[in-house]
C-alpha cells in the first residue's frame, strides 16, 4: 500500500520540489471524476513497491487545479490527467501519462 503525501497547497508543492534535491519524488495528478484516472490510479497502487525508493506526492487535480498548472510550469511537463511525474534535484526525470502510467517502470530511473 502506498502511504500517499497530499499536495493540497502551494507551501505542499513547495516543500516538495525542495526534497527533490535529497531524494527522488513522484507526483501523482488524479481526476477523481475520470474513469481511465481511477483505472490508471489502482494499477499504479497494486505494482507499487517500497523498493521503487521514491517518496509518492498525490494531487487531486479536480480539487487542486492551480496546484496542478503550477506543477506543469515548474516542470516544463504538459498538463496531462492521469499522470505522474519523477522529480530529481527539482527537476522532472520522468513522466508519463494514461495508460503508460506503470510503477514497475520506476524501479529503472
Amino acid at each position: 500500500m502506498i502511504h500517499w503525501h497530499k499536495l493540497t497547497s502551494f507551501s505542499d508543492w513547495d516543500e516538495a520540489k525542495k526534497e527533490s534535491f535529497k531524494h527522488k519524488i513522484l507526483v501523482f495528478k488524479h481526476s477523481t471524476t475520470c474513469s481511465i484516472s481511477l483505472a490508471a490510479l489502482g494499477r499504479f497502487e497494486r505494482k507499487w513497491s517500497e523498493e521503487i525508493g521514491i517518496k509518492p506526492y498525490f494531487l487531486d487535480l479536480l480539487s487542486f487545479r492551480d496546484i496542478s498548472n503550477q506543477i506543469a510550469i515548474d516542470t516544463k511537463v504538459i498538463h496531462q490527467s492521469p499522470q505522474i511525474i519523477v522529480l530529481e534535484n527539482g527537476e522532472s526525470l520522468y513522466n508519463a501519462s494514461h495508460n503508460g502510467i506503470d510503477a514497475e517502470d520506476l524501479l529503472e530511473i
